[in-house]
């Protein structure tokens, strides 16, 4: 991903799992979004979160360290997912472990989703995209996407930003 454009990311559970229906792990993803976009490193235009998988309209503004934001965020997703289970659901751990030389668990899959978005005509969609989400019949999470905590539809619609970290598009 290039710095200073904005991308829909999408980044998915290993084998589809519903690992994020807890919602201590969906705040260590939004914990994680925050510290990243209060470290200046990205700016998040838009989320949500959904049971197996995440999407993000952000813009990479610079280098964390010496990786990129979005393997920061995924590493310390990682790591608070392991520590989080491993205190309290090791059953549900052990489906995550990993055979892999470089990892003893993994949490996310391989190869995460990123479209650059080169139009605000095609960010707004993105952004109705993700915000439709939860509503989908397949998932039925809410009955509007405002409703839905876990996504940034509210913040589109009333203004309130609860987690304190998004930037509207139109800045």
């Amino acid at each position: 991903m290039d710095y200073n454009y904005p991308y829909f990311y999408t980044d998915t559970i290993c084998n589809f799992a519903h690992l994020l229906v807890d919602d201590h792990l969906k705040m260590i993803v939004i914990n994680s979004l925050k510290f990243l976009v209060f470290r200046k490193v990205i700016e998040v235009y838009g989320y949500v979160i959904m049971p197996n998988h995440i999407h993000v309209i952000w813009n990479m503004l610079k280098i964390n360290g010496k990786e990129s934001p979005a393997a920061s965020f995924t590493k310390f997703t990682a790591h608070e997912f392991k520590k989080y289970l491993a205190a309290n659901n090791p059953l549900l751990l052990n489906q995550y472990h990993s055979e892999k030389n470089d990892r003893s668990y993994q949490f996310w899959k391989r190869d995460p989703l990123a479209i650059p978005l080169s139009r605000e005509s095609i960010l707004i969609q993105k952004l109705d995209y993700i915000h439709d989400n939860p509503i989908q019949e397949k998932w039925n999470l809410s009955a509007q996407p405002e409703d839905y905590r876990w996504s940034s539809a509210n913040f589109y619609e009333t203004g309130v930003d609860e987690f304190g970290f998004l930037t509207h598009f139109m800045e």
